[in-house]
């Protein structure tokens, strides 16, 4: 993975569609899926931040995945090596 600011700006501008200065995260997994980039935009300039795992990788299948979006709570599960999955939330009212 050798793309930095312009180059993951770029992605998130052209290939996914997306407004990188709207404040979201975008993040850019390389293709062993040991390694991964999160870009965005605060307010003053671009950060990049970067991880890479010593074992196992971020996710199991990662052909299959091209795109997808995530909570801030997803996203740490991802941070951590744990694959996010679709999870259905349960809602009971208390009377």
């Amino acid at each position: 993975m050798r793309k930095s600011f312009d180059g993951l700006y770029a992605l998130a501008r052209h290939a996914m569609g997306q407004d990188p200065l709207s404040g979201q995260l975008f993040a850019f997994v390389n293709r062993r899926a040991t390694q991964i980039k999160i870009l965005y935009f605060d307010r003053s300039g671009f950060c990049v931040w970067a991880k890479r795992l010593e074992r196992g990788c971020f996710f199991s299948d990662w052909s299959r995945v091209a795109s997808r979006e995530m909570d801030w709570t997803g996203l740490k599960l991802l941070l951590e090596g744990i694959e996010p999955v679709r999870v259905r939330k349960r809602f009971s009212l208390s009377t």
